[in-house]
């Protein structure tokens, strides 16, 4: 059993803390955050991610987990400190490191015994010997220490099955002991025979950026080729099954719609951009899936347009805010830039998703948040579909083509199929399939 400190409680570092107790092994999480330590100490979670209630709770209540303010205390027993907080992209695009060296320093002055400094966030390569200057200035009598970087790879919706059952597992590390430790933590996915990959530190870092960049580029692909298709009379879908059959491509994020948001993808591939810059050199292929990817919402209003005219003045019926399912995440959501559009013109907005709604009253209070799908699209001319949610896949287009004055449908997910939407009476368009050809 290791004794692990988290600093940090939102996706990353609850998740992780909560799985590393399933593991077996004692773990505070630290956050400076009181309302939130203390909803956590009454099973509130701060995010919704399916199934992190129940796993919080049975560690908790199984003595394994615990929740505080206090980094002092939580530190005082740990054998290693993981570093979860947020890396938030900054104006000019890079990574903004202001909490994690914060936390650093708090760390170098409360630091009284050996410990394993860990890096969960996503930070740009050098973080750590910056970090380890922050640490060394702050402490008040020398302590040893080490460093690892064990960068996470967890998708909202469904980042529990991630960190139990993982591809793999990288360690940046730089000494024998350092690295013993972080394999004790991880030694229950052995019996799955997960890979565990030892780097050094800097290349642990780079790992992140690398995977992350990749596969924007593979969406951004898949969009670029889903506008090609629709030039050509193609269908995009089949498109992406005949590649994702090829083993060496893979089958996932080949899906056409309105690209990638979140807190992950639009962050780490500016970030990605400004340390190739830094270096001297150009990430020219992530540098165009940006600027194709910033195109996508505009494409899902002009379809709309397409459809039903000039869209000033409009009922609009938006279905889904979060940038995906499952999660009430709306960083950088397709959705923003498309609601934020919509309002320009003055159109009028009902909006529904199962569980973002709350989160997207922050950043639009004035918006019609409705109690179902049908509500939604209540005197709507136009329904968009944002975000691909279970409950969007079984519909009643009955129901909803008679609450709507108009008839027309954006699929911007490529749920449905034209022919069964147009037996409902709907004028339908996607993005990228045979029958919608680009006029």
């Amino acid at each position: 059993m290791i004794k692990i400190c988290i600093v940090g409680t939102g996706y990353v570092g609850l998740v992780s803390g909560a799985c590393m107790a399933d593991f077996g092994h004692q773990v505070t999480c630290v956050d400076i955050n009181p309302e939130r330590i203390e909803n956590l100490h009454r099973g509130i979670m701060p995010i919704y991610e399916p199934g992190l209630d129940r796993l919080v709770e049975k560690n908790t209540t199984e003595g394994r987990l615990h929740f505080t303010t206090d980094l002092a205390e939580a530190l005082a027993p740990a054998d290693v400190v993981f570093i979860a907080v947020q890396t938030p992209m900054s104006e000019s695009g890079e990574a903004d490191l202001q909490y994690v060296l914060k936390v650093g320093e708090q760390i170098g002055e409360l630091m009284d015994h050996y410990l394993v400094v860990v890096t969960k966030s996503t930070v740009p390569v050098g973080t750590n010997r910056m970090l380890r200057d922050v640490i060394n200035r702050a402490q008040k009598t020398p302590v040893e220490f080490d460093q690892a970087s064990n960068p996470e790879f967890l998708r909202e919706g469904s980042s529990i099955e991630d960190f139990m059952r993982p591809d793999r597992v990288v360690i940046g590390v730089e000494t024998e002991r350092a690295e013993e430790l972080m394999r004790k933590i991880y030694r229950p996915l052995f019996l799955l025979d997960t890979p565990i990959l030892r780097t050094g530190i800097e290349t642990a870092e780079l790992i992140k950026y690398a995977s992350n960049a990749f596969l924007a580029v593979k969406i951004s692909f898949i969009n670029e080729m889903a506008t090609l298709a629709e030039s050509v009379g193609a269908d995009v879908f089949d498109v992406a099954k005949a590649m994702g059959l090829d083993k060496r491509i893979g089958p996932k994020f080949l899906h056409a719609g309105l690209g990638f948001g979140g807190s992950c993808l639009p962050k780490d591939t500016n970030a990605i951009t400004h340390i190739a810059h830094e270096a001297g050199t150009r990430m020219q292929t992530v540098e165009s899936a940006i600027d194709v990817n910033a195109l996508l919402p505009g494409r899902a209003l002009a379809k709309a347009e397409r459809l039903a005219g000039d869209l000033g003045g409009k009922t609009i019926g938006i279905l889904g805010l979060a940038f995906k399912p499952n999660t009430d995440d709306i960083r950088s959501a397709p959705s923003l830039p498309i609601i934020a559009a919509l309002k320009e013109k003055g159109c009028t907005l009902r909006v529904h998703d199962p569980v973002a709604m709350d989160n997207f009253k922050t950043v639009h209070p004035d918006l019609t948040y409705c109690t179902s799908p049908e509500d939604a699209c209540t005197g709507a001319e136009v329904c968009l579909l944002l975000t691909e949610w279970n409950q969007y896949r079984q519909m009643d287009f009955e129901t909803l083509a008679s609450v709507m004055s108009g008839n027309a449908f954006i699929d911007c997910r490529n749920v449905y199929d034209r022919p069964y939407l147009e037996k409902f009476g709907f004028r339908y368009d996607c993005f990228g399939r045979a029958a919608h050809r680009s006029e």
